[in-house]
């Protein structure tokens, strides 16, 4: 399965993606500046973390702009896999290839924490490797990660189970004490829903190295690589 990365001015988590694909899983793997137009070539299309543009204006608002993005709603749209994280879950939500906005944190402040999440949904390539209501502990990194949405939305989130994953405590119970920055359902991470695009505040690549002295985000990447490539549509 081929990775391709998408590089902005501002990204500093591409080479921590593909520490993962290419270094850790031996997968195909390639940087993807912002400006290329053919991206045809690849099977995954990982958004990583990051400041894209400097998130001048708000994170993601000039990103959207790139030649590259309408190449990624092409590939969204014909069934293949896209992984937004932090600021590529920022991006998604602003380009309309998933639902909602992300908003500055409750305190307002950057958070950097190791956090656990409950994974809500295993019944998708993502998150299959995991049981359900499985707790596995991820890194956040963020000052705009607050998930917010209308109650229409959300309700639509909730029934066609396209939340993910949530933030809840060590014990698996989800509660306000425990949402470190506000989001509405103590909402981690989203799909679409045909269930081809993820998008997630928390950095799974940051926890699948044991060298880090965590692999719990490595399932998400074999979990993908173990699924069949979908047909086009």
């Amino acid at each position: 399965m081929k990775f391709g990365i998408v590089v902005f001015p501002g990204s500093n988590c591409d080479r921590d993606v593909a520490t993962v694909t290419r270094g850790l899983l031996n997968q195909p793997t390639r940087m993807v500046w912002h400006r290329e137009t053919d991206i045809s070539d690849l099977d995954v299309v990982v958004i990583p973390g990051g400041f894209s543009y400097g998130d001048y204006l708000r994170c993601g608002a000039i990103a959207r702009f790139s030649s590259v993005m309408q190449q990624i709603i092409i590939h969204a749209n014909q069934g293949k896999w896209v992984l937004g994280i932090c600021n590529g879950f920022q991006i998604l939500t602003e380009i309309g290839l998933l639902p909602g906005i992300l908003i500055r944190n409750r305190n307002l402040h950057f958070i950097c924490d190791q956090i656990p999440v409950r994974v809500e949904n295993n019944r998708l390539p993502w998150t299959q490797v995991y049981t359900s209501k499985q707790i596995i502990t991820l890194p956040i990194a963020h000052r705009e990660g607050r998930y917010y949405a209308g109650q229409d939305t959300l309700k639509s989130l909730e029934d066609n189970e396209q939340i993910l994953f949530r933030y809840c405590t060590a014990q698996g119970e989800i509660n306000e004490d425990q949402n470190p920055n506000g989001s509405l359902n103590n909402i981690a991470g989203i799909g679409n829903r045909k269930g081809n695009i993820l998008g997630m505040m928390p950095h799974p690549e940051r926890a699948s190295d044991p060298f880090l002295g965590s692999t719990d985000g490595r399932g998400l990447f074999e979990g993908l690589i173990e699924e069949k490539l979908p047909q086009p549509q």
